[in-house]
Formats: structure tokens, sequence, C-alpha cells
């Protein structure tokens, strides 16, 4: 299985998201690959978000070995699912896909939660919003390895 997780940035969401994953994946014996983009190229090259690594690393997990990139055409090809935090990721990375079988492959990360919310928000402009988007992260990869 090869899964990518897509936000806009690629420093905030989709970083904590492959993290968490990974280190499931790992945990769980699985051969399987991980990686995350972003919608838009602003951040190529960066680390993530100082407080995304932070709350990774409050949760043992470092994720300072990723850098950000942009979503390729390349992608639809080499992923089996295409993991995206909100709708806004959803309707572009839909819009991006080259045809229909790319665009099945998409879907919402909380798709896999069990909670009431469906988008993972945003928490660069608040502070006090990395551990609940951690949280949401982590009990959809959660239930991700348990659907295997």
């Amino acid at each position: 299985m090869r899964i990518l997780m897509v936000c806009l940035g690629n420093i905030c969401r989709s970083p904590l998201a492959e993290g968490v994953l990974r280190h499931k994946i790992q945990a769980a014996g699985l051969d399987w690959e991980v990686d995350s983009a972003g919608t838009g190229g602003w951040h190529r090259g960066e680390l993530p978000d100082r407080r995304s690594i932070a709350v990774s690393r409050n949760h043992g997990i470092d994720i300072t070995y990723q850098r950000a990139r942009q979503l390729q055409p390349t992608d639809f090809q080499q992923f089996d699912l295409i993991l995206v935090m909100d709708k806004s990721n959803l309707q572009e990375v839909q819009r991006l896909a080259p045809d229909t079988a790319s665009r099945s492959k998409v879907r919402l990360l909380l798709d896999y939660a069990h909670g009431q919310l469906d988008e993972v928000p945003d928490p660069y402009y608040d502070d006090q919003a990395f551990e609940p988007v951690f949280q949401m992260i982590h009990s959809a990869c959660e239930e991700i390895i348990q659907k295997g």
C-alpha cells in the first residue's frame, strides 16, 4: 500500500499525517509507503512547521527528516490512496487528477475517523490547534492501520 497525505502547503497537517502513519506502519511491521505533499508549492524544500515538529516530538515521533513538496502529476500513478485534509484540498486534488481512476484514489483523511468532523482544520494561525489536529490525525491513522 502506498499512501500520500495532502494539505495546502505541506508544512502543518500532511507532515503530521505522514509522520503518524509512518510510525504506525513501522510499529505494525507493514510493508507500506507513506509520503506527503501540498497542493501549493510555496514552502517547497522547507521543514515542517516548528509547531508540527513539536507536537510530533511530544508524542515520540520525529518528522524533521521531511521536506515540503508540491503534488506532482506522477503522484496519481505512484500512490494507491491520496488522503486530503479538507474539502478544499479534495476539490483541488480531484481537479488535478488526470482521469477517473486517479480521482477515485482521493479521499478525506477523516473518512477513516469516528469523529464529528469531516475535515482536519488548518492549525497554522492557532498555536493551540496543533494538539487537537494531531489527535484527529492519530485517530484516522489508527483506523487506516486496522482496516489494513
